[in-house]
């Protein structure tokens, strides 16, 4: 029997994707933002605050940078979360962590984040339902660890943080228990 729980976002997995973009005089700042996912094959929408000091610098520089978070480096991605670079424009500087500018786009790249996908602001979303930054994927980098013989990024070298906004946890997967496309043929078949 199922129990009503109210009003709850109730998606799970959420990404935890490392949002990074220049202010005016090139300084890094980098957001953790849950709220995002590709919405093209060249498209990615961050549902991010207009307040957010990343927002603000891709407002302004037109380009960003959008890594994903892995289990090693779980404790800097938090971190990025849950300090502001509103109130702490060092915040990058303090974690010790490299960044180089992107050949694509004039957007940071973090280096210790496996996965970046590097993107040029196409639109903003702007509506009594929500703010969403738009970006055009330009180009994806990815460090040769988490690929595979034919360099397709492989999701369990990757392990990649997913968020739990049910109580706020984070986990990785760990293991693949079926091919998309394929696990319900049968049932296509059987459904002509």
């Amino acid at each position: 029997m199922k129990k009503n729980l109210g009003k709850v976002a109730a998606v799970y997995p959420m990404p935890v994707l490392m949002v990074a973009a220049y202010d005016e005089n090139d300084i890094v700042n980098v957001m953790n933002a849950a709220w995002g996912m590709t919405c093209a094959t060249d498209k990615i929408a961050l549902f991010i605050d207009e307040e957010h000091k990343t927002t603000q610098n891709i407002l302004k520089t037109k380009a960003f940078t959008v890594s994903i978070a892995d289990v090693a480096h779980m404790d800097v991605a938090d971190f990025f979360g849950i300090a502001t670079g509103n109130k702490m424009p060092d915040k990058f500087a303090k974690t010790g962590y490299h960044a180089t500018t992107s050949t694509f786009v004039h957007a940071p790249i973090v280096e210790e984040f496996p996965v970046t996908m590097e993107c040029e602001l196409a639109e903003v979303i702007d509506t009594d339902n929500m703010y969403a930054i738009v970006g055009t994927i330009v180009n994806v980098c990815a460090d040769e660890e988490v690929l595979n013989e034919k360099d397709k990024i492989d999701p369990l070298k990757l392990n990649a943080l997913i968020f739990d906004q049910f109580q706020s946890g984070y986990y990785v997967s760990t293991e693949k228990v079926g091919q998309a496309w394929n696990a319900g043929a049968d049932l296509f078949k059987k459904s002509k």
